[in-house]
């Protein structure tokens, strides 16, 4: 870099390493002094990524250079070019790929510091980014204790999953039960998602009221596993709809099997509460208690 580059980088004295997660996200962070902070995320069922946090805009939008950048005193070993970041305005100006997350955390284990170099969004002057690989071992060993407990899958890669019946029927499979367990597991853990809908499809073998009965029974079916595992039965919704909605032309046997299914969405809904009754004002009575209806 010239000398008249703009470099942020912590006093090597002054380096930790923070370890923050839980069974969603593991965060492995370096504070950048006077900048932000260096970050290596792991989401549940994705690999790490690596990215910036800002106080300032440093950063403008453009293309910046992410490295595995050799120590000084690592004679004879050159700089590792990870390729380009695509950069924008904001607390998080970009998050890495999967690959080059995993470069950088293996360039840290050799003595290596991930580099940004961008240019900033004021004047134009380039930019360094740097973090050091000062006690990073220990904080790493930390971070993988963390990441061994993230449940396997997020929030946006159940969000919403086709459960099959490619044998025909209306029965659980085992590939089916582990689908849904899966999916119990992850609401155990995260109770803002308060809806589920199941929508009950067939292929187009039988005649139309069949094929409506046996995608009713085939929501159904899912619909009894999730209850009898504690899922309350306000929050799950059940339609069906026979032949209507193929995934794939109903052409041959393996298209029909596809077509044989329950489409599960989650969803968070807000809950509303119900707005305490007015002092003094009667409440409405009860519908058994209502006054009969005139008689026709």
């Amino acid at each position: 870099m010239p000398a008249a580059a703009i470099t942020f980088q912590t006093r090597m004295e002054k380096v930790e390493w923070k370890v923050e997660g839980d069974k969603f996200e593991c965060r492995l962070i370096q504070p950048i002094a006077d900048f932000g902070s260096g970050e290596f995320v792991r989401r549940a069922g994705e690999q790490a990524t690596f990215r910036l946090k800002v106080r300032e805009r440093w950063m403008g939008s453009g293309s910046a250079t992410l490295l595995a950048a050799a120590a000084p005193w690592q004679p004879g070993r050159g700089d590792i070019n990870l390729g380009a970041l695509k950069v924008s305005s904001g607390e998080v100006p970009f998050n890495s790929n999967a690959e080059q997350g995993g470069r950088l955390l293996t360039g840290l284990m050799e003595g290596r510091s991930p580099v940004v170099r961008h240019r900033t969004l004021q004047g134009g002057e380039l930019l360094e980014v740097r973090l050091l690989p000062i006690r990073f071992n220990q904080a790493y060993n930390e971070y993988l204790k963390c990441t061994a407990g993230l449940l396997p899958v997020n929030f946006e890669q159940i969000r919403q999953v086709q459960i099959g019946f490619p044998g025909g029927g209306y029965a659980l499979d085992p590939m089916a039960q582990a689908r849904l367990d899966i999916i119990l597991d992850f609401l155990k853990e995260d109770p803002s998602v308060n809806r589920i809908q199941l929508d009950g499809h067939s292929d187009n073998s039988g005649n139309r009221l069949t094929n409506r009965d046996l995608s009713r029974r085939r929501a159904v079916a899912v619909e009894e596993y999730l209850k009898a595992q504690g899922v309350p039965a306000e929050q799950i919704i059940v339609r069906f709809h026979g032949e209507r909605y193929p995934l794939v032309r109903n052409t041959n046997e393996a298209s029909r099997a596809k077509n044989r299914r329950v489409t599960l969405t989650l969803s968070r809904e807000p809950v509303l509460e119900a707005e305490p009754a007015a002092p003094d004002t009667p409440a409405e009575p009860a519908a058994s208690e209502a006054a009969p209806a005139a008689k026709s």
